[in-house]
């Protein structure tokens, strides 16, 4: 925190106001659900996003990144709308007008959550923003205020037609649990998640296959979803089973029959994982965990050759569970594991890299971590 404070008084030559942050997240189980009004099973990890803020008298609005002190950004708010200039200053500009913010601003932006790797780094720097703005204006606005204000951030000014999953645990996660998020009306309940009792690790594999979203792939699936919701008339995976969608197999395509499968199949996995949490069933875990991975890669078809071929190497060194986690397309994989097993587990997965010719993955563990926050300075 100190050195941003530090960096923001370099490049604007005043101090911050506010400095906030906000974390990256593992979603356990319940992948591409969030926008079907699923239910997920996320994690806020260690790794964060740092925002450092401070308002100005005018409309300018001035963004820069800790690894680019030297280019600053600059638009006046009044600009500030869907369709103007910047790259990843979007996902700053976005909760600026998100919000509803009408004054200048000079933002400092900072974090250790890998890009594309799968694990929210544009939801962290979102949230990281909007809890900043939220206490440099007084907004007074909630948690799940928030989270909606950072996914409508993401949707109309980005432009990913992303769930409002990465946001809502960003925002709301704790300590030692995983959060259970009905994504229908965003109510919550902290599940414990303590793996170190039982002599487990989670264990997460960055392939270092970078996705990039926006491209379409994303929002062809959810596309998919709603319009096999439209077609059978329900508002949304979340009122199906699997015996209605099979009963009205010739109302769909092949395609969207398989991508609404993977949904109602993995709303139902999420509910068990939570049971089986609860009752410290690890085993049952990773069987659930192991079934996601298949599904999203052979219903949704949103994984690809390095993510399959760290989870199967995960696997074949003894992991208990293994799936690829995030949007998909690359990023990273978790590994449910004996701790005593890591080092087996990353030699296992490293060899099998290798002999396919991959970029070297690389590794690191978190446990359940506390959600965002900011403070004045």
């Amino acid at each position: 925190m100190a050195s941003i404070a530090r960096s923001f008084e370099e490049i604007y030559g005043r101090k911050p106001e506010v400095i906030a942050e906000a974390p990256g997240r593992v979603n356990l189980i319940g992948e591409h659900i969030d926008y079907s009004e699923g239910f997920v099973l996320p994690f806020a990890i260690a790794d964060r996003a740092h925002a450092a803020i401070a308002a100005r008298t005018d409309g300018l609005v001035r963004i820069a990144s800790h690894q680019r002190k030297e280019k600053i950004f600059s638009i006046d708010i009044s600009d500030v709308k869907p369709g103007s200039k910047g790259d990843w200053e979007k996902y700053v500009l976005g909760v600026l007008w998100s919000l509803g913010i009408t004054s200048g601003v000079d933002i400092l932006v900072d974090g250790t959550v890998p890009s594309g790797a799968g694990l929210s780094s544009s939801a962290a720097l979102e949230c990281s923003v909007a809890v900043g703005l939220n206490t440099l204006f007084a907004l007074n606005r909630s948690k799940e205020d928030l989270a909606r204000a950072t996914q409508k951030a993401e949707n109309d000014y980005v432009g990913m037609p992303c769930g409002i999953m990465d946001q809502s645990v960003s925002l709301m996660g704790q300590a030692g649990s995983a959060l259970l998020l009905d994504c229908r009306d965003l109510t919550t309940q902290n599940i414990p998640f303590d793996v170190a009792s039982a002599g487990l690790e989670l264990l997460i594999i960055d392939t270092q296959a970078h996705h990039a979203l926006v491209d379409g792939g994303y929002a062809e699936r959810r596309a998919a979803c709603e319009s096999v919701a439209r077609k059978l008339g329900i508002p949304s995976m979340r009122h199906l089973t699997l015996d209605v969608l099979e009963a009205n197999r010739e109302k769909v395509t092949p395609t969207e029959f398989i991508r609404a499968r993977h949904a109602v199949t993995e709303i139902a996995r999420v509910l068990e994982a939570v049971t089986a949490l609860r009752a410290s069933d690890f085993a049952t875990l990773g069987t659930l965990i192991n079934a996601s991975h298949v599904s999203l890669r052979d219903d949704y078809a949103v994984s690809c050759p390095e993510l399959d071929v760290a989870v199967d190497a995960s696997l074949a060194a003894g992991a208990m569970g293994s799936r690829m986690v995030g949007g998909g397309f690359g990023g990273s994989a978790i590994a449910l594991i004996k701790a005593s097993d890591t080092q087996k587990t990353k030699d296992a997965v490293l060899a099998a890299f290798d002999k396919n010719g991959f970029k070297k993955p690389r590794f690191f563990t978190s446990l359940p971590s506390a959600g965002a926050s900011a403070s004045l300075v």
